[in-house]
């Protein structure tokens, strides 16, 4: 995966909130990689099904896309697509950059 930039457009009336939503979504991920080391699919299932639908909330559409994956995945204990999408959304948090528009 390349470390592109990741340009997100956002309302401007939610900038007060990007910042800690983005911090809390950071938080997520040790919390997934947590369950995942537990294999605590109950709550690998839960942390991906908010992340689904806080991001679309926000405009982070292909955050709610890797949600819904771990959620599905979580469903089906299957540790390796969870483990990737746990990746993506890592990466993807590492390269957003978002815009006010």
């Amino acid at each position: 995966m390349s470390d592109e930039k990741i340009i997100v457009q956002v309302d401007p009336d939610l900038e007060e909130l990007i910042p800690g939503f983005l911090e809390n979504r950071k938080l997520d991920i040790e919390k997934l990689r947590s369950a995942l080391n537990e294999k605590d699919f109950v709550n690998l299932g839960s942390i991906g099904h908010s992340i689904k639908g806080v991001g679309g909330g926000y405009g982070f559409d292909l955050m709610s896309e890797f949600g819904a994956n771990i959620e599905i995945a979580a469903k089906e204990n299957n540790a390796d697509v969870i483990q990737e999408n746990i990746d993506r959304l890592y990466h993807y948090l590492k390269c957003v950059e978002v815009e006010y528009t």
